[in-house]
């Protein structure tokens, strides 16, 4: 039998077993580099909840492009909100910057808009707006509602100052002549709690109308006004009638003004006769001491001469005068010399200094007076004017404030004018007036009855008598009167007649007048046939 010869092994030998196993080693580390590298970062965001969220599913987008998917959904620390883990893909990393922002898409309705309605079906989604910082971050606070401004929208900011918000929310639409221009962004209750403050959004092209002078008010509601032009109702449309709204223009009269810079504060009016305004730049206090009712008489409620607002009431209160030991009412007013002295306002001739000009027209008659100004409410108001041959006064212009004189309001002088007819009326002795009335009635009554008894039947049958014979006698005038006429036509027609004939005609014609005078007479006074004629009648 033959011997096995052993063959010695190679040193470095290569098993083709093992051929398997290193490549699929290979490719799975090729993989992995590539999972590695094409894989986005991972990032947390919080949220107050995780409605709609569903890990695995709920997307997050940017312009409605796929940039990520929700991992995992867990409670926060402080079980306050959720912490939603997500994973981005490779493309949006750069978009990971610290003013980034995510919000939930979901169907909203809010002021003025209908957004979301696409997730009723396809499910809510994470949205994304990514910031213009250069610094990277990877746990972000997500926002309860969609921002009004997202990257890449043009316009400019300003903020809005006014007493209260009213009917306006954030996304409330701003409007430029009946345009939409804009969005409420935010609001803020300031510091002391005696304000707030409105941020807006005016998109391009509307913010290059924005001006240093441009006048922004709440457009919400209707504004109806009732003046000598008839009803007016404005508004700006149903949205801001419904959620509200601003609006904002220059006055048509105001000078060209460069755009306003961004974030400039402005001033928001209640309406838009408030905004459109004249600036009040000098106010004059003064004061005005009544010795009648003021009801009716509001604080703010206007100062006016003959149909201009010159100021306004700025309080009321009572008031004791030591010297005269009556007690009356003082009001105090701000004075706005600009509407009254117009030109000199423009030419720049107006001073702060109280009282000059004022005091000026104090001299020539100018006083203060309450007047109504609805009869139906019983408002009044504060009207200057000048009463003719008032008593010549100086104001004090030391004093403070300076007073001016009143006279009786409108309401005061009807019921003082009222009061002293009544008075007079009472005065009227109308017991003794009807006595004589009456007694002069009796008299009249007396005479007459005296008159029928001294009558006879005689007297009342030939005074028949002698109105029968009126009748025919003024029968026969008419008939005499018919005759004439003709024998006239006749003579006109007949020329060669005797002028004897025409002086006839005249005898008759005189004694036809006689005779209607006496009818006419003895018409009147048939008692002339009984008693002649009296020197008297006529």
């Amino acid at each position: 039998m033959p011997e096995a010869v052993a063959v010695p092994r190679r040193r470095f030998g290569f098993e083709w077993v093992w051929l398997l196993p290193i490549v699929a080693a290979l490719v799975g580390g090729w993989f992995a580099i590539r999972a590695v590298l094409q894989d986005g970062p991972t990032i947390t965001i919080s949220f107050k909840t995780a409605e709609g969220l569903e890990p695995g599913r709920t997307r997050i987008k940017y312009k409605d492009v796929d940039v990520g998917v929700v991992k995992n959904v867990t409670l926060g620390k402080d079980r306050t909100g959720v912490v939603v883990t997500a994973e981005m893909s490779k493309a949006a990393e750069d978009l990971l910057v610290t003013d980034t922002r995510f919000w939930i898409v979901r169907a909203r309705i809010s002021a003025g808009a209908v957004t979301g309605l696409t997730t009723l079906l396809s499910g809510s989604y994470i949205g994304m707006d990514p910031g213009k910082s250069t610094d990277d971050q990877r746990e972000f606070v997500g926002l309860e509602t969609p921002p009004v401004i997202t990257t890449g929208l043009t316009g400019k900011q300003f903020v809005l100052r006014a007493e209260d918000i009213g009917s306006l929310d954030v996304g409330s639409p701003v409007y430029y002549r009946r345009l939409e221009a804009g969005r409420v962004v935010a609001w803020e209750l300031d510091k002391a709690g005696t304000a707030v403050f409105v941020r807006i959004f005016v998109n391009a092209p509307y913010d290059q109308y924005v001006t240093t002078d441009t006048r922004f008010w709440h457009a919400s509601g209707v504004d109806v006004a009732l003046d000598a032009n008839g009803l007016r109702i404005n508004t700006q449309s149903v949205a801001s009638v419904v959620v509200g709204g601003l609006a904002f223009q220059a006055p048509d009269d105001a000078a060209p003004h460069p755009p306003a810079d961004e974030n400039i504060l402005f001033a928001l009016f209640n309406d838009r006769a408030q905004a459109m305004r004249r600036p009040i730049t000098i106010r004059e206090r003064y004061a005005l001491v009544f010795d009648e009712s003021v009801r009716g008489l509001g604080i703010g409620a206007p100062v006016d001469f003959r149909g201009i607002t010159v100021g306004e009431v700025r309080s009321i209160a009572p008031h004791f005068d030591r010297v005269k030991r009556q007690l009356g009412l003082v009001v105090e007013i701000d004075f706005y010399p600009e509407n009254l002295f117009t030109e000199r306002a423009r030419a720049g001739e107006l001073t702060t200094e109280k009282g000059p000009t004022l005091a000026r027209l104090v001299g020539h008659g100018l006083r203060a007076q309450l007047r109504s100004a609805n009869l139906l409410t019983g408002q009044v108001y504060v009207a200057l004017d000048f009463v003719p041959g008032a008593r010549k006064v100086s104001m004090d212009v030391a004093r403070q404030p300076p007073e001016i004189p009143t006279v009786p309001g409108t309401t005061q002088e009807l019921q003082t004018t009222v009061a002293s007819i009544a008075k007079k009326l009472d005065s009227v002795p109308y017991k003794e007036i009807g006595m004589d009335l009456r007694r002069t009635l009796q008299l009249s009554s007396e005479t007459l009855e005296r008159i029928n008894r001294e009558i006879t039947p005689q007297a009342r049958e030939t005074m028949t008598e002698a109105r029968k014979a009126m009748e025919e006698a003024r029968r026969a005038i008419e008939e005499a009167r018919k005759s004439l006429a003709s024998v006239e036509r006749t003579m006109t027609a007949a020329e060669p007649l005797p002028a004897e004939a025409g002086d006839a005609l005249r005898e008759i014609g005189r004694a036809a007048a006689a005779f209607r005078v006496l009818a006419d007479y003895l018409e009147r006074h048939p008692e002339a046939l009984i008693r002649g004629k009296t020197g008297d009648a006529k």
